[in-house]
């Protein structure tokens, strides 16, 4: 595990990650994380975007208080996590991410999705998600299954920003 957020490139970013069964060192993973993602600004960070290869995210919209007052602050974590269902509605958002800094592209995903997870407490919750909860939920889920928002790109879309992959890749951290 590392201090800092790992970037495109790293072969960690690609692996399918390892169930979490105990709390052993859970909460200092969990303050890792939320301590990372607050230096960094962003909205979710995956356990593989700090080299652990363990299936555990957060999530902290409070960032995005700042542009917009009315988004609801969600502060969570999420390990184990299952995506049960997806809905057929669809949805485009910009999506950046923590570990291909300055690429932003449009990505297409479900509106609402059906989750099972394990809190902090290694309680099992399931419940629907919807909005930018259930945007950063599939976003920060793909980390834990080796994808990048990128690999959700249309061959064109990759196709224009490959040079700056490729650059990231060459000077990853």
């Amino acid at each position: 595990m590392t201090s800092r957020i790992l970037i495109y490139g790293s072969p960690v970013l690609r692996k399918h990650t390892e169930p979490i069964s105990s709390n052993t060192e859970l909460q200092h993973t969990v303050d890792q994380l939320f301590s990372i993602l607050e230096k960094e600004e962003g909205i979710g960070l995956a356990a593989p975007q700090i080299g652990l290869s363990k299936r555990i995210f957060i999530i902290d919209t409070t960032p995005l208080k700042i542009d917009d007052p009315s988004v609801e602050i969600i502060r969570k974590v999420f390990i184990n996590p299952v995506i049960k269902e997806y809905s057929p509605e669809k949805t485009d958002f910009n999506e950046g991410c923590l570990s291909i800094p300055g690429i932003y592209e449009t990505v297409e995903r479900p509106e609402r999705i059906k989750v099972s997870y394990q809190d902090i407490n290694m309680e099992l919750v399931e419940k629907e998600l919807t909005g930018i909860e259930a945007r950063i939920f599939q976003h920060e889920f793909d980390h834990l299954e080796g994808i990048l928002f990128t690999d959700r790109l249309s061959p064109m879309r990759k196709m224009l920003i490959n040079g700056k992959l490729k650059k990231l890749q060459k000077y990853r951290r």
